[in-house]
């Protein structure tokens, strides 16, 4: 029987090593996860790299490159000013050459340790890694600033199919695809790609693709969480939707079962993010002492949110959810 909730690794095991290495992937497999999540943005020549953001001066020593220096700019992604260095900005082969480091040093140290050790993977090089697995591992896709990549030529749905389906990923039962954006949701499905289709929702805001074409009319995330909004997204063929774990949780420790119950009710399955085990990232009522890269009481906050009857959750430490996840 498949587990419930399932427990997947945000970016690989990246609570210990660096996001999207591949150490952190093999790392994520060892401790037992039952699918692992990359985010996909695209390079200049079209190949899908893994990172979380397309902008990567603080996951990569790019910075630190004179033969980059040029390629510093500054550039407008979803309504905000981001400087910095872009994948589009360089050819895979560029990208290739650069080594990955610790998102959070002050916060995890630890892993840190392993900056400089591993380099830029590409989605084809993560597919390669679960096939090889010993045992079944999903996988979380999750297309990032789709609209945005659109509007520059990169079509991340055109190049998201062709490579699922050239590495016989395309319909595949370990494979969930997810965004932020239902449009680039909905072109991967129309080109045939089979797979459970999971739209995110941040706690506060509104989709890049709405607000790209309704303007101030785009409805916000939260206004897609009623009733009458999940039913239509299970009506068009969604499978499911994450949300920050914030809107299910208070503060004080509070959740709040709502959102999750009528997601059920219209037959949509429910995740949430992230779960993570040090002081910054608790809610107040968990944490513990020891200042805020020390571990809390995670395991109060990671039950109270399975508790709710989730379906899957992220987790930047996926063993210590799997142990909570087995106990219950």
């Amino acid at each position: 029987m498949t587990p419930v909730p399932l427990v997947i690794a945000h970016r690989g095991a990246s609570g210990y090593r660096p996001e999207h290495s591949e150490a952190a992937y093999r790392l994520a497999v060892e401790l037992g996860a039952d699918a692992i999540e990359p985010d996909i943005v695209a390079s200049r020549d079209g190949v899908l790299v893994l990172r979380h953001e397309n902008e990567i001066s603080g996951t990569t020593d790019v910075a630190d490159r004179p033969e980059f220096a040029d390629r510093r700019t500054t550039k407008r992604i979803e309504g905000a000013d981001v400087t910095g260095w872009f994948t589009e900005d360089l050819t895979w082969a560029e990208l290739s050459t650069l080594t990955v480091r610790e998102r959070l040093p002050e916060l995890r140290p630890r892993s840190a340790e392993h900056d400089g050790t591993g380099r830029m993977l590409r989605l084809s090089d993560l597919l390669r890694l679960l096939d090889a697995a010993d045992r079944p591992v999903g996988l979380v896709a999750e297309i990032k600033h789709a609209a945005y990549f659109e509007s520059i030529g990169l079509p991340l749905d055109a190049l998201v199919a062709d490579e699922l389906r050239a590495a016989g990923w395309a319909g595949d039962e370990r494979l969930t695809i997810e965004s932020f954006e239902r449009t680039v949701l909905d072109q991967v499905r129309a080109r045939g790609v089979g797979a459970r289709y999971v739209y995110l929702l941040e706690k506060r805001g509104a989709a890049a693709d709405l607000v790209a074409s309704l303007g101030s009319a785009a409805p916000t995330y939260a206004e897609q969480l009623d009733e009458a909004s999940l039913a239509g997204l299970a009506a068009d063929g969604l499978h499911g939707i994450s949300l920050d774990k914030t809107t299910l949780i208070d503060a004080d420790g509070t959740t709040d079962p709502r959102v999750v119950d009528r997601a059920h009710a219209a037959g949509l399955q429910v995740f949430a993010w992230t779960l993570r085990a040090e002081n910054a990232f608790l809610s107040k009522a968990h944490r513990g002492p020891g200042g805020r890269a020390a571990q809390g009481h995670h395991a109060d906050e990671f039950r109270a949110l399975m508790a709710l009857g989730l379906d899957g959750v992220f987790a930047d430490q996926p063993e210590l959810a799997i142990a909570v996840r087995d106990a219950l």
